[in-house]
């Protein structure tokens, strides 16, 4: 099979920015933030993005949130699904405060919770959030149950992006902003099995 036609395709976006995004700090409990004015328009820009992918029928998906439905309807996807696995990562007591905040008050821990957060493995996690295996685990969960062919974009967030190319392509570490957006392939599986070889073709701001 050449990689000029892969049998999927899927679009990883993240959310155009909201206002924690911009003051740098993780969502409150219970904080459904809309898009900032600023996100309103880079998710408009996102649907000349995109607009190859609206030429054939696809599938979308978007992350319950305000934050996320709001990106997909802009950027062209107002049918998008809502799946509760492409929701953000449960920070615990990281919720609310900014980096600079957490490191005042915590010292070096923040740093060793966000890595097991970041590690499929891992059975730690912020105190009162995800360990790194239940977040990996729902959204292993949810790629498996992706059609085999065809094309599927996914509204999301940027710590389940970022497991999403864990999972995939074994992607350690990378920073994609608000509204930016990773594209994978996979090839063939039979569909008895699970997983496929994916790859990587596009990993990029939303001008990208």
């Amino acid at each position: 099979m050449s990689l000029e036609s892969p049998p999927l395709t899927l679009h990883l976006i993240r959310h155009a920015p909201t206002l924690p995004n911009v003051q740098r700090r993780y969502p409150k409990v219970g904080e459904d933030a809309p898009l900032s004015d600023a996100g309103r328009a880079l998710a408009t820009k996102l649907s000349g993005t995109l607009a190859t992918t609206r030429a054939a029928p696809a599938l979308a998906y978007t992350s319950p949130t305000q934050r996320a439905r709001e990106t997909a309807a802009l950027a062209g996807f107002p049918q998008a699904q809502a799946a509760p696995a492409l929701q953000e990562a449960h920070f615990g007591v990281m919720a609310g405060h900014t980096w600079a905040e957490l490191e005042a008050q915590y010292g070096t821990a923040p740093r060793d919770w966000i890595e097991a957060l970041s590690d499929p493995d891992s059975d730690s996690g912020p105190p009162g959030g995800e360990t790194g295996r239940a977040f990996h685990a729902r959204l292993q969960e949810w790629l498996d149950d992706l059609p085999h062919a065809g094309t599927v974009l996914a509204f999301t967030h940027a710590g389940p992006l970022l497991a999403l190319l864990r999972l995939t392509v074994g992607l350690r570490a990378a920073e994609i902003a608000p509204g930016g957006r990773a594209v994978l392939h996979r090839a063939a599986v039979h569909p008895s099995s699970m997983g496929g070889d994916w790859w990587l073709s596009h990993l990029g701001s939303p001008a990208g």
